[in-house]
């Protein structure tokens, strides 16, 4: 029996006037987006995110920081109190490590719930975050929930991982983390999957790699190096420096598989 179809886009990182050689996948196009911000820097994208795409703005503890310092950074042109208020987070969530004192007053005086879990030491900031979106999803509909996380990559290569775990502990929710350079998420074996491909914005280099577990059989197409019932696994194969050839790249696999794909500056 074939698996059902899981369809993946990243037209949420188009910009205004950016048309598009296909329409958004009738998933996207009811999606709801809730945005994440951790505590590394702001990618390029943050105000287009926050502003166009996002129905639900959560801070991760210093992710606050982040917000108040680099969004006047991001927009030079504009007043930065004008900023700061404008891009306020909806809820500050985490275990209160990291933000300062002075921007937690501030969000909290603007009306942005404070949320201090700093009782549970035994689940990440970033975890925190998505059980609490999925506790109170901006759509109607779980399926139609997308999770987009700032400031994922980068900086203490244990949080990286930490983040990346999280896709597998919530492997049921798409997820997408986010850095100025690439995004990832997490492709369940439980679906095969197509990606459609945003030349404007990603591509061409790209990678499949399976860190949950090994694979026995993955299969590809509109890859340069396309897999045919491959098998790959740490310290054999695996799919790295791919390139996207197609406007849709089709993946059924027997592991849960990462898949990440470079932006566009």
């Amino acid at each position: 029996m074939p698996l059902p179809t899981m369809t993946h886009s990243s037209s949420f990182l188009r910009l205004p006037a950016t048309s598009s050689p296909h329409p958004p996948p009738a998933d996207d196009a009811s999606a709801a987006y809730a945005v994440v911000v951790l505590n590394q820097r702001l990618p390029r994208f943050a105000p287009l995110l926050w502003d166009r795409a996002a129905r639900l703005r959560v801070c991760a503890d210093g992710g606050a920081n982040r917000v108040f310092d680099g969004m006047p950074e991001l927009l030079p042109a504009e007043d930065p109190d004008q900023v700061r208020m404008r891009y306020k987070p909806d809820v500050i969530k985490g275990d209160m490590d990291s933000i300062r004192p002075e921007v937690k007053e501030y969000y909290s005086n603007l009306g942005a719930e404070i949320v201090d879990e700093s009782h549970d030491q035994d689940t990440t900031d970033l975890h925190k975050c998505v059980s609490f979106i999925t506790r109170n999803p901006p759509g109607s509909e779980e399926s139609n929930l997308y999770i987009l996380v700032l400031g994922a990559l980068g900086g203490r290569f244990d949080h990286e991982m930490g983040n990346i775990n999280v896709l597998y502990r919530f492997s049921n929710i798409r997820i997408v983390l986010l850095s100025d350079d690439c995004s990832i998420f997490l492709l369940p074996k439980t679906h095969s999957h197509e990606i459609h491909i945003e030349r404007s914005i990603e591509g061409p280099h790209c990678g499949l790699i399976p860190m949950g577990s090994p694979s026995a059989s993955t299969t590809t197409t509109g890859l340069r190096w396309n897999l045919d019932n491959t098998s790959m696994s740490y310290g054999g194969l695996i799919s790295t420096s791919n390139i996207v050839e197609e406007e849709t790249v089709s993946i059924t696999s027997d592991s849960d598989l990462i898949w990440t794909i470079s932006l566009r500056n």
